[in-house]
């Protein structure tokens, strides 16, 4: 079986547009998990757009409580400002149960590749590695189905790797399908746990966990943006029943 955990950076997003606490993210969250699913994920951002560092701190109560899996997204490099305390510290601070470490830039709208970890860098990676595993979170890092890379992640002693499906979301062809399927037996081989997300969605999901079984998915925007889909004329029904 693959856990599902949910992103739910967008419901935050949602609520920032106002400046308001509508929706509320802790209620929603608190929903998703009441509904079955194994895990919430955020990626705090040093702009705040969506997700701040008062949401990590309650989510993770959150799921302690309700017994589901925590995992933090973001790059180790980013540092404090005077409104956000830097990734690291904030990993450490909460200790969630995964971190997933990304190489993304901080103006930059999604996460769209992986880690190009350098044989120089190893040691310096490490570190970070280590630094974060001195608490009990597990590491993981975000990468496209390279073989090579996967190699590095397990060098700089890592856990797990999170497939990065935005390749496979846009080209679901076999060849391409094959290519993460070699990943994932080639990163399960060498002893790490295997993670998949971005842009995996309703119609790809199945087709991609026929081949690739991972341990968890991490869905965020396509399971909002589905929610509204489906549960959209419910609430416009029930507007409209008011308005008569």
């Amino acid at each position: 079986m693959t856990n599902l955990s949910v992103n739910v950076n967008k419901i935050a997003w949602l609520r920032n547009a106002r400046g308001e606490n509508r929706p509320n993210l802790l209620e929603l969250s608190e929903l998703l998990i009441d509904s079955g699913i194994q895990g919430i994920t955020v990626h705090p951002r040093p702009d705040l757009r969506h997700i701040t560092p008062d949401d990590v701190y309650e989510l993770s109560l959150l799921c302690t409580k309700k017994s589901v899996e925590f995992n933090i997204e973001g790059n180790p490099y980013s540092e404090p400002t005077k409104i956000y305390p830097g990734f690291i510290n904030l990993v450490k601070d909460i200790e969630p149960d995964q971190c997933t470490l990304v190489p993304d830039s901080p103006d930059q709208l999604t996460s769209d590749h992986g880690w190009e970890i350098k044989v120089t860098e190893h040691n310096a990676i490490r570190n970070i590695v280590e630094e974060i595993q001195t608490t009990k979170t597990r590491v993981s890092f975000f990468v496209d189905p390279n073989l090579s890379q996967i190699d590095s992640i397990n060098e700089v002693g890592a856990e797990r790797i999170e497939l990065y499906t935005g390749p496979y979301a846009s080209n679901p062809s076999p060849k391409v399908l094959s290519e993460y399927e070699k990943a994932y037996h080639h990163a399960k081989d060498i002893g790490l746990g295997v993670n998949a997300g971005h842009d995996l969605d309703l119609n790809n999901l199945e087709l991609f966990l026929s081949k690739v079984p991972a341990d968890e998915v991490s869905i965020g925007h396509a399971l909002i943006s589905d929610a509204l889909i489906k549960g959209l004329d419910i609430v416009a029904k029930q507007y409209l029943d008011l308005c008569k």
